[in-house]
């Protein structure tokens, strides 16, 4: 069921524009009268077209549309100078109430541009229909008929012209929640390393669960990619690295590793590098964004080490890469465990925790009950020591250091970091970044 309806009169000529009240009456007439368009909540979009003309400026509106009493509540229309800023505008409101499925009704000219910015600027999250908007030539009759089959091509240079809009407009956008912050380990040298490890604070994301600097999309989230690249790029800015050759891993909850100069795999939960200039990245809402640094031979790693992935050995699988493809010395590599869920949060069931127990029963807490704690950090330590890395060469502020201020417990502190324990499946994303200096 279609939950609500979007008209699209931006490209509407300004004489029809500056008189939109007759044009919206006959929309929302046929709109009241169609009962394929259940529509909850109904948002217009036009064009700013006067200096100081602000969003919302609709109350003028409302007057004409008194015959429409059960939808003025739910109407709003939309003014703003791009098409890209007053689709943005109209998604904020579509995700205040929770609202996916979309009746979109346009002039047909119009339709394969929208199309464009509607796959950039949402995911597949949203569900959306298309209905033509028809104008007589007198442009007094409008008529709404079903969407036509044909598909044409959209033009190349049409398509980066939007993205270039929708680019612009989003860095145009204020950073929420404050300033950007980067988490810095003194273990690893920073002569040779630019690393760091992000917080919550600084992006453009404004779903609270996201908010604000949230690092991965996907098509189970409302964050569409670039949202996240724009997330990145302030990042990029921030830390100083270029955004252009950044790598991120490609979760697969496993061991495998990918070493950047080969054929990357199709998933991986850590990768390595010697190559200067390379950001590699392993994200982290409560699974660990584990760093690796070599600043003997010059290399670094990073491993996405949740649950699974840590029984799995996913950290020592990295560290492994770093030394058959690079000659590292295992006692060389400094490992630094970065914001993660912590013991006092995290819970298994009981068959998983017998794992974490066989690793070392200090790994688990409340062992007999059907939900015990587990200690991921810990597990992780172990495993790495048993590999060979030396304790001093492991930074776990839960164990070490509460001041250095890398480690924290994710759920523990909604203002800082995102956790999917905390928040749901609708959950944000903090990463973990290195790479060679020049």
């Amino acid at each position: 069921m279609v939950e609500a309806v979007l008209l699209d009169l931006f490209s509407l000529p300004a004489n029809l524009q500056n008189n939109i009240q007759g044009l919206l009456c006959n929309i929302l007439e046929t709109i009241e009268k169609c009962s394929s368009i259940p529509a909850l909540f109904v948002y217009v979009m036009c064009c700013q077209r006067q200096k100081g003309e602000k969003n919302g400026e609709h109350e003028s509106l409302l007057p004409a549309l008194r015959d429409f009493q059960s939808l003025k509540k739910r109407l709003e229309v939309v003014r703003a100078p791009t098409t890209a800023a007053a689709l943005y505008t109209i998604k904020q409101r579509l995700d205040e109430k929770d609202l996916s499925i979309v009746k979109v009704i346009l002039p047909t000219l119009r339709k394969d541009s929208m199309k464009v910015y509607i796959d950039h600027l949402f995911t597949s999250v949203y569900q959306f229909e298309f209905e033509d908007l028809q104008e007589a030539s007198d442009c007094k009759n409008l008529q709404i008929v079903e969407r036509q089959s044909e598909k044409q091509i959209f033009p190349t240079q049409d398509v980066a012209l939007i993205r270039s809009e929708i680019q612009m407009y989003l860095e145009s956008l204020p950073s929420l929640k404050g300033q950007l912050t980067i988490l810095r380990s003194s273990l690893i040298p920073d002569d040779i390393f630019l690393h760091g490890f992000t917080t919550r604070t600084g992006g453009i994301s404004y779903i609270p669960t996201l908010s604000s600097c949230n690092l991965f999309s996907s098509s189970k989230r409302r964050d569409p990619q670039v949202v996240v690249k724009e997330n990145l790029r302030r990042l990029a800015n921030a830390a100083g690295f270029n955004p252009e050759t950044f790598h991120r891993v490609k979760i697969d909850h496993g061991n495998a590793v990918c070493v950047m100069g080969k054929t990357e795999p199709d998933s991986y939960d850590g990768i390595v590098t010697n190559q200067k200039g390379v950001t590699i990245a392993a994200p982290g809402a409560d699974c660990i964004p584990v760093l690796f640094a070599d600043p003997v031979r010059k290399a670094c790693g990073a491993a996405h080490s949740g649950w699974k992935g840590t029984l799995l050995g996913v950290s020592m699988a990295t560290v492994n890469a770093m030394v058959s493809e690079y000659g590292c010395n295992v006692k060389d590599v400094l490992v630094v465990l970065g914001p993660s869920v912590g013991p006092c949060c995290y819970k298994l069931p009981h068959e998983s925790a017998k794992e974490f127990h066989r690793i070392d029963p200090n790994c688990v807490r409340q062992f007999d009950s059907a939900r015990p704690y587990i200690d991921i950090r810990r597990a992780t330590r172990v495993l790495l020591e048993s590999g060979g890395i030396l304790p001093e060469n492991i930074q776990d502020d839960s164990v070490t250091d509460q001041n250095q201020n890398i480690t924290f417990c994710t759920a523990c502190h909604p203002d800082k970091f995102y956790s999917h324990f905390r928040d749901g499946n609708n959950f944000g994303t903090q990463i973990g970044f290195i790479s060679i200096k020049d």
